[in-house]
């Protein structure tokens, strides 16, 4: 940072977690500030930010240069008004950070580079029978590599941070996926975020998949979404996020909305966990006992075939899933909204999506308000992406009351 931009600034004292302060050795929270609300709104002038924080114009004037001159923002074309000096509008740096993003899947692994404004500039995908630790491990150090080198050399300083999207405990899961449970046991004792830091030597990041899917949305997704939400992630498992005043709840073990092991009774009578309906499994196996082709789940969504039929089923049996578990959620947690996404293509995102709709709107249910049921604005690369947020968030954003947890060992 240019030691020269450095000021000394008045007191302010102003009370809320959204506004800045004036008061000198503020400057890295006002900087996050500032930088959180242009993600948000778009390009602001150094006035609009003086307006919205509290901030006074100098010390919006010094963290405007700072972050200008740390490659972080860009000058706009002036706007000129009716009188005084034109404005000019600030906006994120494309290049102004990178972040490694490392989904863990069931069936999968892939990496993901994304830029400052979270586009993914590289990946890699790589399908397996189930996740190992080794296996997980040796992926992530060479995908990193192979992706490194293809950034341009300039750019490579500027990689702040790796963030993974990780099943937590996986061990339970041996049985759903048709292996022993030896296969699976290593997780209990491996701490992959240490072993791939201390490959990289940057920081590393680590969230439950479900909830930094989550995560994705908040950072990366439609910034008009409302500021309390469920999270549903439809993924080989079905997981899911809370969001509470604009911020990632994941609870005391980072498990917060696991929608999948919630306990419903079913169409046919019987009580099963979410997960053996309302997942890629479930529609994964229907394929097998059909005799379809079920590997091409783990391919590109959006080169799925999958016969009309089957998809009518699981779509069907997936919604009256999902609306059973947003109704009992909302009775523990009063939301007003819930987003629904998932690794699919988007046209069978959006029928599952006005499933979900008809079946809360047919249940009754006494004393409760129904939630709006909204599609989520990330879609397949959710996992990866919200493992890419993880760093930004902690070094570049301002979060309220964000609680977030690692894995319990």
């Amino acid at each position: 940072m240019n030691h020269a931009l450095k000021a000394e600034v008045e007191d302010a004292g102003l009370d809320t977690p959204w506004r800045g302060s004036n008061q000198s050795g503020m400057r890295a929270y006002n900087e996050r500030l500032v930088l959180t609300l242009i993600r948000q709104t778009g390009a602001m002038a150094k006035s609009e930010i003086a307006r919205s924080t509290g901030l006074s114009a100098q010390t919006v004037s010094v963290i405007m240069r700072a972050l200008e001159a740390d490659g972080l923002l860009v000058r706009g074309e002036p706007v000129r008004g009716k009188i005084g000096q034109p404005s000019v509008p600030m906006s994120l740096a494309r290049d102004g950070a990178f972040f490694f993003g490392l989904k863990v899947g069931r069936r999968s692994l892939e990496l993901v580079l994304t830029d400052f404004l979270g586009n993914v500039r590289h990946r890699v995908h790589l399908v397996h029978p189930y996740p190992t630790p080794d296996r997980t491990v040796q992926f992530a150090t060479e995908a990193a590599g192979q992706i490194l080198a293809k950034l341009p050399e300039k750019h490579r300083p500027r990689v702040a941070g790796f963030g993974i999207a990780l099943p937590f405990q996986l061990w339970d899961w041996a049985e759903t996926l048709d292996i022993e449970k030896a296969d699976l046991r290593d997780w209990k004792d491996r701490d992959i975020a240490a072993e791939i830091g201390a490959t990289w030597d940057i920081p590393v990041f680590v969230c439950n998949d479900a909830s930094a899917a989550c995560g994705a949305e908040l950072v990366f997704g439609n910034q008009t979404k409302p500021r309390d939400f469920l999270y549903v992630f439809v993924g080989f498992f079905i997981g899911g996020g809370l969001v509470l005043d604009g911020s990632l709840y994941t609870g005391r073990t980072g498990n917060a909305a696991a929608l999948g092991s919630m306990m419903l009774p079913t169409q046919d009578g019987k009580l099963r966990q979410l997960v053996d309906v309302a997942s890629l499994v479930a529609l994964e196996r229907a394929l097998a006992k059909s005799g379809g082709a079920y590997s091409m789940l783990w391919d590109d969504p959006e080169s799925w075939k999958i016969p009309h039929d089957l998809l009518d089923t699981w779509l069907n049996d997936a919604s009256h899933g999902i609306a059973q578990a947003v109704l009992s959620s909302v009775c523990l947690i009063d939301v007003g909204h819930v987003l629904v996404d998932g690794w699919m293509p988007e046209p069978m995102r959006a029928e599952l999506v006005r499933r979900v709709r008809t079946h809360i709107t047919e249940k009754a249910i006494a004393g409760v308000a129904k939630p709006e049921i909204l599609e989520g604005s990330i879609g397949s690369d959710a996992r990866a992406l919200g493992a890419a947020s993880l760093p930004l968030s902690e070094r570049f954003l301002v979060e309220r009351d964000t609680h977030q947890k690692g894995p319990s060992k």
